[in-house]
């Protein structure tokens, strides 16, 4: 009878791995190619239907995939880490629910806005249960990783007018030549491919050292290719901030809290305060951060005008009220999608209450979590790769708007890393049937 209890449990712990398996690539290979890759920028995209049928598949895939990761996470162990913290985050969706539903003018908007983000947390939270242990997370990192590259350079090689901006394209011809790989935008390739760099240095060092080498140095190239000057200067950045933030513990807390407001303050304060833009310039830096000043203006006018409350979700760009409003606004940063900086994006969407409960959140909590991590753990590879991560985002987040971005997997990637710190603060060790036994993801 016990033989048979075992056989049983052997049998459902496999069917759990292969699902495991099959469920991660399926959500990394979704998140970061999608189901519409080598866009059309031309401008005759626009108007092909198939286009649309794409979207309204991938918007089925995606509902497909959060009901099999809800239910690999209700049925898992450790269930319990699902949407946590429940209490923090349930305050954050009742806040962001209050201004984008009853107060926001374009509500519709907001309840899509909404199901994606929910969307988004909730598979983060289940993703990392996905792998049986570090080594096998690492291995389905890399076969991911290998995917992701493979298709990048297989455009540029093979489909040049699809992987490489050209100057035939409706907007930034001034991009011609530089390489977008898969992906709508050479920004967008750039950030791949240093989350992609910071994937293979943890591939390196705990499945493969070849694979692990192969993936930071074609990430590397095309980081280079695409033009990304901010993305190439901070993944050696992040890498030297990540390993001060590791050996020096009291330095934690200021080099992210400091950090993140200093970086908020020469980059968007450049743009209010012309003393310090001036001072900006005097340094050799582009004062507008890529034109980004106009947009951080009319985005500060507006806050001005609603400071507690905000706009709600995709309430203010892009809405007939902010394009359609008249003479009042004389800028072209009202035909922005996004305010390029996440915590002004925030105080946009949920005023300046949510950005605090947001910053609880993704900023306060993660440090709190660092700082509760066991010794055996807190110098880990895992734990190094979570907050290599996290710092990244959290700075990158200073010139780019991803916070509560249902679909960028940049965002997913970056709660993915908050829960993984989460989990190492409980890590155990397990073993799996190799010569050698490794971490276990899902205990991390």
């Amino acid at each position: 009878m016990r033989e048979a209890i075992a056989h049983a449990g052997d049998r459902a712990q496999a069917l759990r791995s292969r699902a495991g398996t099959v469920l991660f690539l399926a959500v990394f290979l979704f998140s970061w190619i999608t189901l519409s890759p080598f866009v059309d920028l031309s401008g005759e995209a626009v108007l092909d239907q198939s286009a649309r049928a794409s979207s309204a598949l991938n918007q089925l895939l995606s509902l497909g995939l959060f009901a099999c990761m809800l239910g690999f996470g209700l049925l898992h162990p450790m269930r319990g880490i699902i949407l946590q913290p429940r209490v923090l985050l349930s305050l954050i969706l009742a806040w962001l629910g209050f201004v984008s539903v009853v107060l926001s003018s374009y509500p519709f908007q907001g309840i899509k806005g909404m199901v994606l983000a929910v969307i988004s947390v909730v598979n983060a939270s289940v993703f990392l249960l996905l792998p049986r242990c570090e080594r096998h997370f690492a291995k389905l990192l890399g076969i991911g990783c290998l995917i992701v590259l493979s298709l990048a350079y297989y455009g540029v090689l093979f489909k040049p007018t699809l992987s490489i901006h050209q100057a035939s394209e409706v907007l930034e011809q001034i991009n011609a030549g530089l390489w977008r790989g898969h992906f709508r935008h050479k920004n967008d390739a750039a950030v791949a491919m240093v989350v992609m760099a910071l994937f293979g240095l943890f591939v390196m060092n705990v499945w493969s050292r070849l694979v692990g080498v192969v993936i930071v140095c074609l990430a590397f190239v095309f980081l280079v290719n695409t033009g990304g000057k901010t993305s190439t200067a901070m993944l050696p950045a992040v890498l030297i901030v990540a390993w001060i933030f590791e050996k020096v513990r009291i330095l934690r807390v200021p080099m992210v809290i400091g950090g993140i407001a200093l970086f908020n303050l020469f980059a968007v304060g450049s743009a209010i305060i012309r003393p310090l833009g001036d001072f900006v310039s005097g340094l050799g830096i582009d004062a507008t951060f890529t034109n980004r000043a106009d947009v951080w203006r009319l985005a500060f006018s507006a806050i001005a005008e609603n400071p507690l409350v905000g706009y709600g979700m995709k309430g203010f760009w892009q809405t007939s009220q902010l394009v359609n409003g008249g003479g009042a606004v004389e800028t072209w940063a009202v035909a922005a999608a996004h305010a390029h900086n996440s915590y002004l994006e925030v105080i946009l969407m949920m005023g300046v209450p949510g950005l605090v409960l947001t910053l609880a959140w993704l900023v306060v909590l993660p440090l709190y979590h660092i700082s509760r991590v066991d010794p055996a753990n807190e110098h880990s590879h895992l734990t190094r790769l979570f907050v290599r991560l996290w710092l990244y985002v959290v700075f990158h987040a200073c010139l780019e708007s991803l916070f509560f971005e249902g679909p960028n997997p940049l965002w997913f990637t970056f709660l993915v890393a908050i829960y993984g710190l989460s989990l190492q603060t409980s890590a155990t060790l397990a073993h799996e049937p190799r010569p050698q036994p490794q971490g276990n993801v899902a205990h991390a």
